[in-house]
């Protein structure tokens, strides 16, 4: 094992054995280079003022060499914004900006120990870390049944970990906080536990309450007082999304240094809160209450970094935090929020109206995020999608034999009717054949 190596895993070991204990193999044996080719270059950055022949890009008139086909398109912007590598940690700036802003909007972090936000190329890439510093062959991955199916692809084929569901409802459709609680205990002999915490959740758009998120805080603290060292991921990637009333803030804050056998991590990112899926801009954000543990993560998370996609791109992070900055930020996401929260509650109406009856489908409880799930009654999910998608133009998602996803998010709230009128008639021709 590299010696820089070693030297975090003590750090870890002196903060806090159980966070040690979590690490995978690869997460024991990851570092950042303190001595290589970006510390060397740094040092010369900061030092060397006639001439610093380290930096790996090309240079012109005194900054980053560009065409200007492509400066032309981004003159707002300054070169060195742009075309430079960003640190494998993301922009200062934007990491600093992002924390104030997961501050206000998480009351409850205040006072907490966390650490400064990590940019990940977006949400993905951060469970990707988590898998990749916590997880190995036969460690219990625990989340939901109704999930977003990139865990699995994540968490059991590239790392070989055991992934353990629970039922996402009751049978009144509140969350299920006993069942995480028995898939949490059923890991004492391991001593171990992964938990996805996916609110509001892809694909059902759920987000529980104030009562049932202390119970998800109250299984996950039995589960670390009865002895298991637990990772706990909130994958916020659809964060702000609340359209009713349930929690509005991430789990995040109330799981941050709640025991010691507790690693709260936050995954979240511009993606889906600022609406821009295409610029790859995400967070991973480690709690401690120890500054040594802290600082020991995040350098084992710029070694995953450093060793996969080196850094993030640099444009998307300083168009993510001009918006951030920009006067007219505030206003322009509400406008958003407030058509996104118009779409659900046309969805919420129409199938509450009446207009389809009881007998071909009921829907389980959404009140934010993107997605809504009927579950049907009388027909396959799969033959449905393929009916709907070759006799009436209608792309849908099947998950399992019953449950049928529709993305509201991208649907116009004067075409809803319409979409669900197609649902249900395909669902009687179906019926009829």
């Amino acid at each position: 094992m590299n010696p820089q190596a070693g030297q975090l895993n003590e750090s870890i070991k002196a903060g806090n054995e159980h966070v040690y204990d979590m690490l995978s193999t690869l997460g024991r044996e990851i570092y950042f280079p303190k001595v290589g080719i970006l510390s060397q270059s740094a040092e010369a950055t900061a030092h060397a003022k006639k001439y610093n022949a380290t930096i790996g890009i090309a240079t012109e008139n005194g900054g980053p060499m560009h065409l200007g086909v492509i400066q032309e398109k981004l003159s707002a912007f300054a070169p060195k914004d742009l075309y430079g590598y960003a640190p494998p940690a993301g922009k200062p700036e934007l990491r600093t900006v992002w924390r104030e802003k997961m501050l206000r909007e998480n009351p409850s972090l205040e006072g907490k120990s966390f650490g400064n936000p990590i940019v990940t190329n977006a949400l993905t890439h951060g469970l990707s870390i988590v898998a990749d510093l916590f997880a190995e062959s036969g460690d219990a991955v625990v989340y939901p049944d109704k999930n977003w199916e990139n865990y699995e692809l994540t968490f059991n084929v590239r790392r070989h970990a055991e992934l353990v569901t629970y039922p996402l409802f009751t049978e009144d459709m509140t969350f299920n906080s006993d069942g995480l609680l028995e898939a949490l205990l059923a890991q004492k002999d391991k001593g171990k536990a992964i938990v996805l915490l996916n609110f509001p959740n892809n694909p059902t758009g759920y987000t529980p309450g104030q009562k049932e998120g202390d119970a998800i805080v109250a299984a996950i603290l039995k589960a670390a007082e009865a002895g298991v060292n637990v990772v706990a991921v909130c994958d916020d990637a659809y964060f702000g999304l609340f359209f009713e009333d349930s929690l509005k803030e991430s789990l995040f804050g109330k799981l941050a240094n709640v025991h010691p056998r507790v690693l709260a991590v936050k995954i979240d990112g511009a993606t889906k809160e600022e609406y821009v899926w295409g610029f790859r801009v995400g967070f991973i954000t480690y709690a401690s209450e120890n500054k040594d543990v802290l600082a020991a993560l995040e350098q084992k998370t710029l070694g995953i970094i450093r060793a996969t996609i080196s850094s993030g791109p640099h444009p998307s992070q300083t168009f993510v935090l001009d918006a951030l900055k920009a006067p007219a930020f505030e206003e322009q996401k509400e406008e958003k929020f407030r058509i996104m929260k118009g779409r659900a509650n046309k969805v919420k109406a129409l199938l509450d109206s009446g207009k389809y009856g009881d007998d071909v489908w009921t829907y389980y409880p959404f009140n934010s995020g993107y997605f809504m799930c009927l579950k049907l009654r009388t027909v396959n999910a799969e033959e449905l999608r393929q009916h709907l998608i070759h006799n009436y133009g209608l792309g849908t998602i099947a998950l399992g034999d019953t449950d049928l996803r529709i993305a509201f998010s991208c649907i116009a709230e004067e075409n809803l009717e319409d979409l669900f009128d197609l649902v249900y008639a395909g669902i009687r021709d179906l019926e009829q054949a």
